[in-house]
């Protein structure tokens, strides 16, 4: 089991999102993903995801608000546990990433992205401002179906 961090940073109706297409072997070669990584031992997934947006983006973000957990059973033969955050305030300049292409993409060109599938059902819940508890099953890369709570907002 793998415990990780995923965040959304928003600014003027725009998020920062980075494609995929410079670590070898990466699992998500190709794809338009937001920052984040592994969650290491003893730390919590706030500490983490500050420590990941920065190596990653060079930004230091502030307040992160937890959306919810999302859990990857099977993807690409390991399960994963997610959580998923949005952050607004920041301050920081952009780095060159190691993880690739970092780009202020508008909300509305979404669609547009290669995204996993997953990504296309719960980023509408984080723009709603849902919290939630989501399980996407998940053969190697194929989504398989998904199972989601919601909870009233914190």
């Amino acid at each position: 089991m793998i415990v990780a961090t995923l965040c959304y940073i928003k600014q003027d109706g725009r998020t920062l999102m980075v494609h995929r297409n410079r670590k070898p072997n990466d699992i998500h070669e190709g794809k338009w993903n937001g920052l984040g990584g592994k969650v290491e031992a003893g730390e919590s997934p706030e500490l983490c995801i500050r420590r990941e947006v920065l190596e990653e983006s060079g930004l230091s973000i502030h307040d992160p608000y937890l959306h919810g957990l999302l859990i990857f059973t099977n993807f690409k033969g390991q399960d994963w546990y997610v959580f998923v955050f949005t952050a607004a305030q920041f301050d920081g300049e952009l780095i060159d990433s190691p993880e690739g292409h970092l780009e202020w993409i508008p909300d509305a060109d979404f669609d547009s992205l290669s995204l996993w599938p997953s990504d296309r059902i719960f980023l509408p819940w984080i723009g709603a401002g849902r919290f939630f508890s989501a399980h996407f099953r998940y053969d190697g890369e194929i989504m398989l179906g998904h199972e989601v709570s919601f909870y009233p907002p914190h």
